[in-house]
């Protein structure tokens, strides 16, 4: 019982957390002078970083992109007037400056994630198409394989966002909030903060629950053979 409440919890309430502080600071606010893309922008003409572009990007979300130097964020924070979305553009544009100033730990996961992103592929590709097509066969040699493989991939997604989550704290607490101190009024400092270290713990709530998606997938083909 005890086991089953960690599992629970782990699973829900990071995401819990991450959805609640996000939507809990995303009201329009009358008195703010900019959208998410206005400030963006602002910020990075006054760093005099000509080379990115901020864009809408509904199918991978809030990130920032190395190789084509863009700030991809949800379309709604684009033109919306709130803390989460002029928070959550600071943060990626914090990553766009971290690679003006050639930051060497985002060079380092750059060049992890280029190196494992094939592993990645065949985990993801084996987890929602070969296992299900596999386990119709019932070959559990088969079976085994492709789990060890999505299992390799999962973990290696998970201990390089691990290693790497200073240059996420970086890009929030060194870059971003000294901006959001000198643009944003000070009465709004601590919420942009909360929503600062949901952005720099994103990617560890995303691989956590990958984790666990795995642990299910794995006690799912257990029950199956089980029944055999």
């Amino acid at each position: 019982m005890i086991y089953l409440l960690i599992t629970l919890f782990i699973y829900f309430v990071p995401t819990l957390w991450v959805n609640y502080t996000l939507g809990k600071h995303d009201d329009e606010l009358p008195n703010m002078p900019f959208t998410g893309s206005e400030f963006g922008n602002q910020v990075l003409k006054e760093k005099d970083i000509t080379n990115v572009s901020i864009l809408g990007d509904d199918k991978i979300g809030d990130h920032y992109d190395v190789i084509n130097k863009k700030v991809g964020v949800k379309s709604e924070r684009l033109n919306r007037k709130s803390l989460t979305s002029i928070t959550v553009v600071c943060h990626e544009i914090g990553h766009a400056i971290q690679d003006a100033e050639n930051y060497e730990p985002l060079r380092r996961r750059h060049s992890i994630i280029q190196k494992t992103r094939w592993i990645s592929k065949i985990g993801n590709l084996l987890m929602y198409i070969g296992i299900p097509a596999i386990v119709a066969t019932q070959s559990f040699p088969l079976i085994r394989l492709c789990i060890i493989i999505i299992l390799i991939a999962t973990l290696i997604e998970m201990l390089t966002h691990i290693v790497t989550l200073n240059v996420e704290l970086d890009a929030s607490f060194n870059r971003a909030m000294p901006i959001i101190e000198k643009k944003i009024p000070k009465e709004y400092h601590q919420s942009c903060k909360s929503i600062l270290r949901v952005c720099a713990f994103t990617y560890i709530v995303a691989a956590m629950t990958s984790f666990l998606n795995l642990r299910n997938l794995l006690l799912w083909i257990r029950f199956i053979f089980l029944r055999r």
